[in-house]
C-alpha cells in the first residue's frame, strides 16, 4: 500500500528533522546542538528579527513544527511560556534533549498534526511557524487551526515558500523545464518532503481573507539560498546576477507573513 501524503511527509522529517543532516558533531551532543544553531542563524539570520524572541517574555507562545528545536529553545530562553508541536516523534525527542542540554524548560512539547492542533480556542498570544505548513497536505486547514488557537489581538508569524523567487526558478530549471513540467511540480517532487508547496503574494492574501485576521506585514527578502550560497563559485555568481535583477525585499524564497487575529 502506498502511504498517504501525510505519512510520506511524516516519514521524510522523521528520518531527518530540518537541518540536522548538516551537523558534523556527534548526534544529540551539546556541540551538535550548538552547531545546528550556528548553521541555522548563519543561513537564515532573518529568523531573529522576524520571530523577535526577546519580546516574548511572559507571553504564551505556540511553535508549530519545532524540528530539532533551535527556535523553540530561543522562545524558552527568552522567558516565554513556550508550547511546541511537531508531526514527528524524532523532532520532539531531539527538542527535549536540546532543552535538557541547555538547561531550558518548555510549558509543553508533544507530537501533533498542524491540521488538528490539540489546544483550546484562543490560547496563545503568539503562534509561530517557520517553513512548516507548506509541507502539510492541507495548508489552509493548518492555517485555520493556527488562527483558532490564537487569542483575539494575538500575533501569528509564519514563513511559507514563495513561488516567484530565484530558488523556485532554479529548481524548475534543474528538474522540470526539460520535462515540460511547471514550478509547482518541481517543488512537490524535488524539494524536501513530497508535496512541498509555494505561494504567490496574491495566493497568500486570498488565503488570509478566508480567516478572521489582518495582514500586518508580508514581504520576501532575498535569502542565502536565492544567492546560491550553498553552491560553488560559478553558481554563486549566477545567483548574484539573478538576484540583481529582482526586488530584493519582495522576491526571496521565504515569504514572511505576520498576521493579527481580529478582535481584542
Amino acid at each position: 500500500m502506498v502511504p498517504s501524503m501525510k505519512e510520506q511527509v511524516r516519514e521524510h522529517w522523521e528520518a531527518e528533522p530540518c537541518g540536522t543532516g548538516l551537523a558534523t558533531a556527534p548526534p544529540l551532543s551539546a556541540e551538535y546542538f550548538r552547531e545546528l544553531r550556528r548553521i541555522r542563524y548563519h543561513r537564515e539570520p532573518e529568523i531573529l528579527a522576524f520571530a523577535d524572541f526577546a519580546n516574548a517574555r511572559g507571553k504564551r507562545v505556540l511553535e508549530v513544527g519545532v524540528g530539532a528545536g533551535a527556535d523553540f529553545a530561543e522562545w524558552c530562553r527568552a522567558g516565554a511560556e513556550a508550547h511546541g508541536v511537531d508531526l514527528t516523534s524524532e523532532g520532539i525527542s531531539q527538542t527535549e534533549v536540546r532543552l535538557r542540554t541547555e538547561g531550558l524548560k518548555a510549558a509543553s512539547l508533544r507530537v501533533a498534526d498542524a491540521e488538528s492542533l490539540p489546544f483550546e480556542d484562543a490560547m496563545f498570544d503568539i503562534a509561530y511557524s517557520w517553513g512548516v505548513i507548506h509541507h502539510s497536505p492541507e495548508t489552509e486547514r493548518a492555517l485555520a487551526e493556527i488562527v483558532r488557537v490564537t487569542r483575539p489581538g494575538g500575533s501569528i508569524k509564519l514563513m511559507l515558500y514563495h513561488l516567484d523567487s530565484p530558488v523556485v526558478w532554479y529548481k524548475w530549471a534543474q528538474h522540470a523545464a526539460w520535462r515540460g513540467r511547471g514550478r509547482r511540480w518541481a517543488l512537490a517532487n524535488h524539494l524536501e518532503s513530497p508535496g512541498t508547496k509555494a505561494y504567490t503574494y496574491s495566493e497568500i492574501r486570498r488565503m488570509c481573507a478566508s480567516h478572521d485576521v489582518s495582514i500586518v506585514s508580508l514581504r520576501a527578502p532575498l535569502t542565502f539560498y536565492d544567492y546560491l550560497k550553498v553552491r560553488g563559485r560559478l553558481a554563486q555568481l549566477v545567483g548574484h546576477l539573478c538576484c540583481g535583477l529582482v526586488d530584493a525585499e519582495h522576491s526571496g524564497f521565504f515569504l514572511h507573513l505576520e498576521l493579527r487575529k481580529n478582535g481584542s
